[in-house]
């Protein structure tokens, strides 16, 4: 099975998988670790159906999922990176903002990423040198200065520690833009970036999950995805800060920092 093989396995799983999102009953929320870090029975549900149909559509495979400790080697020959239902809060309350990630990573680089958000049937895909798209179009990400364009974030809501850093830089990255926008996925708000709609993102810790499919469409986009100092995302257990953005926008941003 060649790579475009696979990210059409990919696309097809999320498909299917949001079809449960989109025709969810009554939705349960339980804690995991405190009571901003909630799972609800689709985002097992959601990770079930996507490793079966993964699994049969690449035998062997290898998982590294946010649900379940399912968290496989990340050196792996062919390994998913899943985030069922990124912005399971906004899940849970029926905010209409949340999305199915999947990337797919050989022996540590990134080939391909899907992201899909079933409330308005957007899906966002990109293969290793061949760009970023949506609904298979060719999107690229905004060349505008900071002071132009929107800025993205999150507030890292698991990591009790960052708060008062976070909000002190969406202080002046408000200042220095147009406005700023927190939505609660962190998938969409870098596909939010490939597609030009705002001009940088950037939250000071996540986890693989949440950013592996992203940084790639962002990157395919045309736009730098790294930690907040710089440096290369690690595509392991870590939890980095993340940013990503235009280069034009992202030049403005560091001035900030």
């Amino acid at each position: 099975m060649n790579i475009h093989d696979i990210l059409s396995a990919m696309i097809a799983a999320e498909e299917e998988a949001s079809e449960l999102m989109l025709h969810a009953g009554a939705i349960l929320a339980e804690r995991k670790t405190d009571r901003r870090d909630v799972v609800t029975e689709y985002d097992r549900k959601v990770q079930a159906l996507l490793l079966d149909r993964l699994s049969t559509a690449v035998p062997g495979a290898k998982f590294f999922c946010e649900e379940n400790d399912r968290h496989d080697d990340l050196g792996a020959e062919h390994l998913f990176i899943i985030d069922p239902i990124d912005g399971t809060m906004n899940f849970v309350h029926g905010l209409n903002h949340s999305c199915i990630s999947v990337a797919y990573m050989s022996r540590g680089t990134l080939l391909a990423g899907a992201i899909r958000n079933p409330y308005v049937s957007e899906q966002f895909t990109a293969l290793r040198g061949e760009g970023a798209f949506l609904n298979g179009q060719s999107i690229h990400v905004s060349e505008a200065r900071l002071c132009d364009t929107l800025v993205v974030c999150g507030t890292a809501p698991y990591e009790n520690n960052s708060p008062e850093k976070t909000f002190r830089l969406m202080e002046n990255a408000y200042r220095a833009s147009l406005d700023i926008r927190r939505q609660g996925s962190a998938a969409l708000d870098l596909c939010s970036v490939a597609a030009g709609r705002a001009g940088v993102y950037f939250e000071m810790a996540l986890s693989l999950w949440d950013y592996a499919a992203g940084a790639l469409i962002v990157e395919e986009a045309g736009g730098v995805c790294t930690r907040l100092d710089g440096t290369a995302l690690p595509y392991d257990a870590s939890r980095p800060s993340v940013f990503a953005g235009g280069k034009t926008a992202c030049a403005d941003f560091r001035k900030l920092l």
